[in-house]
């Protein structure tokens, strides 16, 4: 009996360390919920957001040579209460807020490839880029059933500067991830020149880096807690027509160019709704495969 004891408080103790070692890696996804906000329109719909700690894997881009790459595995659900069909057309940008930098989702066939090798051998998971996840709606989850989800990643170079490179930070320890499309929310606000700008409702999640920046293994970067549902300003979509048509569907990456929002205090809420104009800053060129 002692014996039998021992050996199941052993096997409970390994169990729960292998748990806190998935945690602790990374490996469990964080599901974030929709949220009504004081902006929200009566039709407005947002999607399930679930996503995994960014992770860092280093890989050849032909053209480029061997590149650091940054990377998010994430799942999309719909759990609309009314059954409604929703199509996720994913806008989601990485944002330095100590390197002050842009850094757009690009779609690199390889590097897909050698991420899928990585994450999900098996295919389990069907991993999609920004372009594919956006092909046919996201299956309707009914209410009491497992949810339908759909899994993606996006995929950012360039983050922290080349090596050799004089730069006054040499990387990033804090940024944020603004995942635009998951919601048809919008909100338009009108300037004094006559100017009219849309805002779009956007998924801000905070995120910081730990130890020296040397390491690439997943426990390096960490999710700070702060998930934010904002309106976030677009550029190149301004009108001083008097009448604006509310869009159907989230506006495509061809449309728009979103600014990022630097908020360098963490939410004190786990989520929150801010809607205010956001400083521009250049965001470099993004160059795909």
């Amino acid at each position: 009996m002692l014996r039998l004891l021992a050996l199941t408080t052993i096997l409970g103790t390994s169990v729960l360390a292998s748990n806190v070692l998935a945690q602790d890696r990374g490996e469990r996804s964080r599901e974030i919920a929709p949220e009504a906000t004081t902006f929200d329109k009566e039709d407005v719909w947002t999607l399930h957001f679930e996503f995994q700690d960014p992770r860092i894997i280093v890989e050849k881009v032909p053209g480029r040579g061997n590149k650091i790459i940054w990377y998010m595995l994430y799942w999309v659900s719909n759990r609309d209460p009314k059954g409604d069909v929703h199509t996720f057309i994913p806008d989601i940008e990485l944002v330095t807020l100590d390197r002050f930098t842009t850094h757009t989702d690009e779609i690199l066939p390889s590097v897909e490839k050698a991420i899928r090798q990585r994450e999900d051998p098996f295919g389990k998971f069907n991993i999609k880029n920004s372009v594919t996840i956006s092909e046919e709606p996201i299956p309707v989850s009914k209410k009491d059933a497992f949810p339908k989800r759909v899994a993606g990643v996006a995929i950012w170079t360039d983050v922290d500067p080349a090596p050799g490179t004089k730069d006054k930070i040499d990387r990033t320890n804090k940024f944020s991830i603004f995942v635009a499309g998951l919601s048809n929310g919008w909100a338009e606000e009108k300037k004094a020149d006559g100017t009219r700008v849309i805002k779009r409702k956007t998924l801000q999640l905070d995120f910081e880096r730990l130890g020296d920046g040397e390491r690439i293994e997943p426990s390096g970067i960490r999710w700070t807690g702060g998930a934010t549902w904002i309106y976030r300003q677009t550029t190149g979509v301004g009108t001083k027509e008097p009448d604006v048509k509310e869009p159907k569907e989230p506006l495509k990456k061809e449309e728009i160019m979103l600014k990022p929002r630097f908020d360098q205090e963490r939410p004190s809420q786990p989520s929150r709704t801010i809607v205010e104009p956001i400083p521009a800053l250049p965001a470099p060129t993004s160059r795909r495969e």
